[in-house]
């Protein structure tokens, strides 16, 4: 597949734009797959209308729908320092990778500018003073929870607290295994993959345990919070989540809530739209919000943040162009149509107010403090070892959960592995 798409990837360059535009400058952009969904369809849409606005020309580089295979692809651009691509649309993690071949974009933003985008992103994708990207559009995790189970049971609120959380769930629990068996009062991801790492810097983050390795690139993983918080987590397994929980993905989560067999669910955005659609025993039953605080003085709100960026290419030839189509892509009109049409999550907190985006969205009005609490993994200190540092985290988390390790154990051994890694 890999090598398909590094041999073919200039072939399948399409035009954009007409003709009749051929004396302005052509701008080179990597974006979404056109392969898959219409977020690509909708984004080459986009990069066609900024051509003819300006009078300049897109090409659009339709990428790999995987995003290994599409960072694979990036890295031979860039190590080769070619030319040949002037914007990528890049994931929230690999601001770290990209720095040293990003154009800082504080040349051709203001600082009124970027002041317009959620804080957290704007951090996350500065590095060492470089800001490598953009934010495009947006994504954290959310606590889905069962509104019509709350009024049954007698709760007035979802929980704030993991401790709450817990307490709701087993007499929700307990109360619906009456009549149905497979319920359950919690559903995750608690599968050794990247979103696990996901799940995990939040129980530790939010019980004040730190994000794992800090911006200076100190490793802060083994410290008490972090192991109060995986002890946590073991204990809901097989009391409030179900036993399998350990190999769930998104999509396993999803479908036990979809189907009516859990009280409270962590998950991305992306779950909301298909929970209320037809067939789902869920429709008008559920709701969403920030999740809990963990236990004590040091509790905080947190969900790891995702989402893509833009990135001008430090090879491009036209860079000031190319952060005009950045710009574009990011302006309030564009960002507005990607939340209608898309329903894809702004990375402007004004647009959680905008009345046309809670028309068709009106759960977005929800989603504000969410994303003022974000966390980012540690891929800017990680750089371009962020992927052995994840490895090496969730699968120490997912020894702690299944009892393969002690916590103090796994966060231990995982911080003296991760020490070496990035040593």
């Amino acid at each position: 597949m890999k090598s398909k798409w590094l041999a073919g990837a200039l072939a399948l360059t399409l035009a954009v734009g007409g003709a009749s535009l051929a004396q302005g400058v052509t701008i080179r952009l990597a974006g979404d797959s056109t392969a898959v969904g219409e977020g690509g369809r909708w984004m080459k849409a986009k990069a066609e209308e900024w051509a003819q606005k300006t009078g300049n020309k897109v090409e659009y580089i339709d990428s790999p729908a995987d995003t290994n295979d599409r960072l694979a692809l990036y890295q031979q651009y860039w190590a080769a320092k070619s030319p040949d691509v002037d914007v990528y649309m890049i994931d929230v993690i690999w601001p770290g990778i990209v720095a040293p071949h990003a154009a800082d974009l504080n040349q051709f933003f203001s600082k009124e500018e970027i002041a317009q985008f959620f804080p957290r992103i704007i951090e996350n994708n500065t590095i060492k003073g470089k800001l490598t990207s953009m934010p495009f559009f947006t994504d954290a995790g959310l606590l889905y929870y069962r509104t019509d189970l709350l009024q049954k049971y007698g709760f007035k609120a979802p929980p704030k607290t993991w401790t709450e959380l817990s307490q709701q769930a087993q007499k929700i629990q307990a109360g619906e295994r009456a009549t149905n068996k497979d319920f359950w009062g919690f559903v995750f991801q608690g599968k050794a993959y990247e979103g696990l790492t996901c799940d995990a810097l939040e129980w530790i983050y939010s019980n004040g345990g730190g994000t794992i390795v800090d911006p200076e690139g100190k490793v802060t993983l083994n410290n008490a919070n972090a192991i109060a918080a995986l002890n946590m987590v073991k204990g809901w397994i097989g009391k409030i989540a179900p036993p399998g929980v350990t190999s769930y993905a998104e999509e396993e989560a999803r479908n036990a809530f979809q189907a009516g067999n859990a009280a409270f669910m962590r998950n991305w955005p992306y779950a909301y739209s298909l929970g209320q659609s037809e067939g789902s025993a869920v429709k008008g039953k559920f709701a969403v919000t920030v999740l809990p605080k963990g236990a004590g003085s040091e509790g905080r709100n947190a969900a790891t943040l995702g989402g893509w960026q833009l990135m001008v290419s430090a090879y491009s030839k036209n860079q000031k162009v190319a952060a005009e189509l950045v710009k574009y892509l990011t302006s309030v009109e564009v960002q507005k149509d990607n939340a209608v049409s898309l329903s894809r999550l702004p990375t402007r907190p004004a647009l959680y107010n905008d009345k046309d985006v809670l028309a068709k969205n009106p759960w977005f009005k929800d989603l504000l403090p969410v994303f003022q609490n974000a966390v980012s993994r540690p891929s800017g200190p990680a750089g371009s070892k962020y992927n052995q540092v994840s490895e090496t985290f969730w699968t120490a988390v997912h020894d702690s959960i299944t009892g393969t390790a002690s916590a103090a154990q796994a966060v231990r051994d995982a911080a003296a592995k991760i020490t070496r890694i990035l040593r």
